[in-house]
Parts: C-alpha cells; sequence; structure tokens
C-alpha cells in the first residue's frame, strides 16, 4: 500500500521567521497518517529539521559529489544537513536553466546514491497540450529522467503539467487521471509491477486548499507537490486534511 504524500515547495521563498509554519503545521498533523515533506530554500535546510513529523527535503542538486561548482550544492551535502529528499527536474529548471532529461536522470542518480528520495518532475507545456503531444512528452520524459535502480523508497514522480504551475489553471480530473495512469503502466512496464506499483505519483500545479480533495479522488495520484499553497500553515493544512481524508 502506497503511503500518501504531501510535499510542499517553497521555491525562492521563506526566511528564518518562515519556520514558524512548519511549527504550526507540525502540531496541527502530529498524528498524520499521511507522509508532510517541506522543501525550503537551502539557507534554511538544517534550520528547518526537527519539526517531527515533518520530513524536509531540497529543491535541487547538483549531479557531482563535490568540485568547482559555485553556488550549487551536492546530494551529500543535503543529506548532511538533515534533508531525506531532493526535488529534480522541475519545470523552472528545465525551462530557466535549459536541463534536459539526461542532466535531471544524472542529479537523481546522484540523490539515489547518497540515500535521498528523488522527486523527479515532468509535465508538458501549453503548446505541447493543445497539439495533444502531452504522453508523448511525458512518456520521453519519464524514460529520460528516471535513473535504472528506482524503487518505491528511492523515487516519487510529480507530474505538474508547466501551464498550471502558479496561474490557477488546472487539468481536469480526466486529464490528470489520464496521465497518471499512463506514468503507472510505463514504471510497471519498466520495472515490473512490483516496484511500477511502489512508486508514488504526486499531482501538481495550482493545487489548493479548494481543489485538492478532488484532485485526491483520482486513482494513481498519491499525494500532491504544492508550490504557493505551501508556505502558510494555513493553506497547506486543509490539504494534508484532504490528503489524510481520502
Amino acid at each position: 500500500m502506497r503511503r500518501k504524500l504531501a510535499a510542499g515547495n517553497w521555491k525562492m521563498n521563506g526566511t528564518r521567521a518562515s519556520l514558524a509554519e512548519l511549527a504550526v503545521l507540525a502540531k496541527t498533523h502530529a498524528a498524520s497518517e499521511v507522509d508532510i515533506l517541506i522543501c525550503p530554500p537551502a539557507t534554511l535546510l538544517t534550520a528547518a529539521c526537527g519539526h517531527a513529523p515533518l520530513m524536509i527535503g531540497a529543491q535541487d542538486c547538483h549531479m557531482a559529489t563535490s568540485g568547482a561548482h559555485t553556488g550549487d550544492i551536492s546530494a551529500a551535502q543535503i543529506k548532511d544537513a538533515g534533508a531525506t529528499a531532493v526535488i529534480v527536474g522541475h519545470s523552472e529548471r528545465r525551462v530557466a536553466h535549459e536541463e534536459h532529461s539526461e542532466i535531471v536522470r544524472a542529479k537523481a542518480r546522484a540523490a539515489q546514491a547518497e540515500g535521498l528520495t528523488a522527486i523527479v518532475c515532468l509535465g508538458e507545456s501549453l503548446a505541447q497540450r493543445e497539439a495533444q503531444n502531452t504522453l508523448d512528452i511525458i512518456g520521453g520524459q519519464l524514460a529520460g529522467s528516471i535513473p535504472d535502480n528506482a524503487t518505491g523508497e528511492n523515487l516519487v514522480v510529480a507530474y505538474e503539467p508547466i501551464w498550471a504551475i502558479g496561474t490557477g489553471l488546472v487539468p481536469d480530473l480526466a486529464q490528470i487521471g489520464e496521465v497518471h495512469d499512463f506514468i503507472r503502466s510505463r514504471l510497471e512496464r519498466r520495472f515490473g509491477a512490483g516496484v511500477g506499483r511502489s512508486v508514488r505519483l504526486l499531482y501538481g500545479g495550482s493545487v489548493k486548499p479548494d481543489n485538492a480533495a478532488d484532485i485526491f479522488t483520482v486513482p494513481n495520484v498519491d499525494g500532491a507537490l504544492v508550490g504557493g499553497a505551501s508556505l502558510t500553515a494555513a493553506d497547506f493544512s486543509p490539504i494534508i486534511t484532504a490528503l489524510e481524508t481520502v
């Protein structure tokens, strides 16, 4: 049985004062039966740890273990900071930093080598959706971004349609279900039923308290990767609660 996961990506938001939100979340969901992961900026990784039952993750990592990579952070450093997961392949990095799937795969491999869970993001643009190329795009990203040693413990896949991130636009439930079912079938075909069925699939893209419950009813949606609505406990807690009650 796959354990549900509510993951929050703070992106380039948050200072030490923001950590008070974690204390509220930890108290509110102290007995939660779903996993709760917060991915703050790298400056807050260590300070964010220690709010059980919350888990802490990073927003990106470099593929190398160390070296002359000014401004980057390695998977080993993320682990040393106390985090247990890292997001790789987010569309904002694929687009703004021109990170193609081979780079994402190398980053995921580096994360897994350090014992971190790699949250690999996939998603199509609005033009690709309108051209009815969504499954081709997702299939290509999935094949190119996922390392061969993937398991249900070291991999989470997040489907985040680029056109829905931060826009307020959300695919209808049938569209979400189509992509998640497709990802599940591809994982099962590549890794076998055991591993393929154990990997958690998250939906991301304008997930909010007022639409989360409906999204979580879709088969093969095991939780959400939430952006702006994860910045405050007031917004993120109802999303977690919706996942707890599915």
